[in-house]
């Protein structure tokens, strides 16, 4: 019996019309393989991976292969998004076997769970050989498998960084770490390494930071460059804005085409800031667009954020975006065509599948005169018309409370940018109003839906929570976003629920030497209890919940957040040194620490009279600087607790690492202070 049907993932529903009897991940799984006497098959993905797709038609729908599971092993689907902690398990245990991971990942486990085999894709003849040979190995072979499979939880268990060398989090460090990554980045294309190439979001918010504080040209460099080649690249849906996943290729030309809500938020943190630190026009078009593309494809109703776009439509491969000359021709008609298909290098040969072209942007459409970038306006307004008349992808609507929070945070830096940068135009104060609206609406169903019983819940869908429990990096990407709320809003109940998960994330997850692990102490018990250091796609849970601790401390005063924060930095430091790429939302939150981070209050009779300084505030913070701004003190804000108006007027009051300077009440001087 297939039991996934009432499952909350949408990745798990997909399979549940397959005649494989999969369970889901669940101790009543694992007491039928103990009661049955045989192996698990555990399966991971995810609802957008387009090789899962195609091995589940491949070998999950077939009645063949789907026999030999049921006859021979208990079959375990899990949504990776919904069980980071279960994915991280096996994925190290796959890479230690196999050298390389990915999705969909296939392991052979032992009734306790213990990994004895593991691969990720295999073709149809390949799986059915691969599960007669495994059948037959538990069945002939029974202690050899389980003595690999012990060997290989040893493995995996002592290959865990907890309890590892420390250092001290200091400007040399982040200093040689901003250095690798220059000598490391592609300075012909953009990006780090080569195909398939993946926007290093957190790497250049690194670097935006580190070229703040320093002043450092060759780190704005890089993040100018890779942001003008991304934007410009086939990873930029150039009709509808929002990025892909990744390239295939080192290009940025073709993409694999899922789109991903953590991508989209941190790679809207990173373009804001570019327009906020430099003026930068494409910058300020990309950034606005992507909050477009937050809320047409991905906001919900309910109020949180979808978790992703498909790379598959109908089962093909970029069905949705790709185009022929001809197709452009018979949307836009002969002139219009012909120049279209120059501006976004539409090809007869094509640059992805059967003649077909990913757009991308050949010309710097942000410093044209008027006249093309109306007529690409209206070229552009054309062609998304069209394509919206295609079949869609697509989308895998569950909430995850770690990406909604990144997603939270970059909106509402978004918001306080678009009110402070000067070039801001009407366009951008519109999408100020929609970027606070879309930040208010997330965290409120966060707050109401993820946290039950004062413990955070991972994943929901359609407004109904999973059983789930949050791991680290939700406690750390949440409360974060909680603090950005109430920056933004003045509102104390924000800091009251970051203050909340903050407080479990130290009392349920800490490691006792720093650290952190990414399962709460009374989380389920599984083979090995992960703590990976190491940012990947999103940033990893020590790094998350430090930035969470740096923020936290700063709004409140309370010197023991800051300190917990130093701690877990020190613990990447030895990976930091050596391997900055892995590292690079915490090398982001580690600059903030050594700017101080500022703190900026402003007190006003009213806010409107605040505005002036409010915006200066924006405009020139230095590097995780908080910024709140209300009436002298203000309930439920522990940054106006004392503060006071003088003569009349709105007073900053400006501070760093808990020592402050003289309140002014002119832009001019604050300015000054900030700088």
């Amino acid at each position: 019996m297939n039991r996934l049907a009432d499952a909350t993932s949408p990745y798990l529903r997909q399979h549940a019309d397959n005649p494989v009897d999969w369970w889901p991940w669940s101790e009543e799984a694992f007491a039928e393989a103990r009661r049955l006497d045989r192996p698990v098959l555990i399966s991971v993905g995810y609802a957008s991976c387009h090789w899962c797709h195609v091995m589940a038609r491949e070998s999950f729908e077939d009645e063949e292969v789907a026999r030999l599971v049921n006859d021979h092993f208990v079959a375990i689907k899990v949504d990776r998004e919904e069980r980071p902690d279960v994915d991280a398990i096996y994925m190290m245990a796959t890479q230690a076997m196999t050298g390389h991971g990915g999705w969909p990942m296939t392991v052979f486990a032992t009734p306790d769970g213990n990994p004895f085999l593991c691969g990720t894709y295999f073709p149809r003849d390949t799986f059915v050989r691969l599960l007669q040979a495994v059948a037959a190995a538990w069945r002939d072979q029974r202690q050899a498998v389980l003595r690999q499979g012990a060997a290989l939880v040893e493995a995996i268990g002592g290959a865990q960084a907890v309890d590892g060398p420390t250092a001290p989090l200091t400007a040399e460090v982040l200093d040689a770490a901003a250095l690798e990554l220059t000598k490391e980045y592609d300075s012909i294309n953009g990006g780090f390494g080569g195909a398939p190439k993946f926007p290093p979001h957190m790497n250049l918010l690194f670097l935006l930071r580190h070229y703040q504080r320093t002043g450092e040209r060759a780190s704005l460099e890089v993040v100018r460059h890779t942001c003008e080649a991304m934007a410009r690249g086939g990873i930029y849906d150039q009709l509808a804005g929002g990025f892909a996943r990744y390239a295939v290729d080192a290009t940025w030309t073709v993409p694999h085409f899922e789109k991903m809500l953590y991508d989209n938020a941190l790679l809207l943190r990173v373009y804001t800031q570019l327009w906020r630190l430099t003026g930068d026009r494409l910058g300020r078009r990309v950034a606005r667009e992507t909050v477009h593309f937050l809320r047409d494809a991905l906001a919900l109703p309910s109020g949180g954020f979808a978790s992703a776009l498909d790379a598959d439509t109908e089962g093909v491969e970029g069905a949705t975006y790709t185009w022929t000359p001809e197709q452009l021709v018979e949307v836009l008609g002969e002139d219009d065509g012909r120049w279209a298909a120059d501006l976004f290098g539409v090809t007869p040969e094509g640059t992805f599948e059967h003649g077909t072209s990913v757009l991308r942007l050949g010309r710097d459409i942000d410093a044209a005169v008027d006249d093309v970038r109306e007529r690409w306006l209206r070229v552009r307004r054309a062609l998304a018309e069209a394509r919206s008349r295609r079949p869609q992808p697509a989308r895998d609507d569950k909430v995850v409370a770690a990406w909604n929070g990144l997603a939270i945070t970059a909106l509402c830096e978004y918001a306080w940018t678009a009110l402070a940068v000067a070039d801001a135009g009407p366009e951008e104060r519109a999408t100020a109003r929609l970027a606070r609206d879309l930040a208010t609406s997330a965290g409120k169903y966060l707050a109401r839906t993820h946290l039950v019983d004062g413990r955070l819940r991972r994943v929901s869908r359609a407004g109904v929570v999973g059983e789930a429990a949050g791991v680290l990096e939700d406690h750390g990407c949440l409360a974060e976003a909680f603090c950005a709320l109430h920056q933004l809003t003045g509102e104390g109940r924000w800091l009251e629920l970051a203050g909340e998960l903050i407080e479990t994330a130290l009392s349920r997850f800490t490691t006792g030497s720093g650290g952190f692990y990414d399962t709460a102490n009374d989380a389920e018990r599984l083979v090995v209890r992960p703590a990976d250091p190491t940012d990947n796609a999103t940033p990893s849970g020590l790094s998350s919940i430090a930035a969470a601790l740096t923020t936290y401390g700063a709004l409140t005063g309370e010197p023991r957040y800051r300190r917990a924060a130093e701690a877990a930095l020190e613990t990447v430091v030895p990976i930091a040194a050596r391997y900055p790429r892995m590292t690079g939302y915490a090398a982001a939150v580690g600059e903030a620490l050594l700017s101080g981070p500022y703190e900026i209050a402003i007190v006003a009779h009213d806010l409107d009279a605040a505005e002036p300084l409010l915006a200066t505030a924006y405009r020139y913070a230095p590097p995780g600087a908080v910024v709140v701004a209300g009436t002298a003190d203000q309930p439920g804000v522990p940054l106006l607790r004392g503060r006071t108006v003088l003569d009349g007027h709105a007073t900053a009051y400006v501070c760093r690492g808990f020592v402050c300077d003289r309140p002014v009440t002119s832009a001019i001087e604050l300015a000054d202070q900030l700088h």
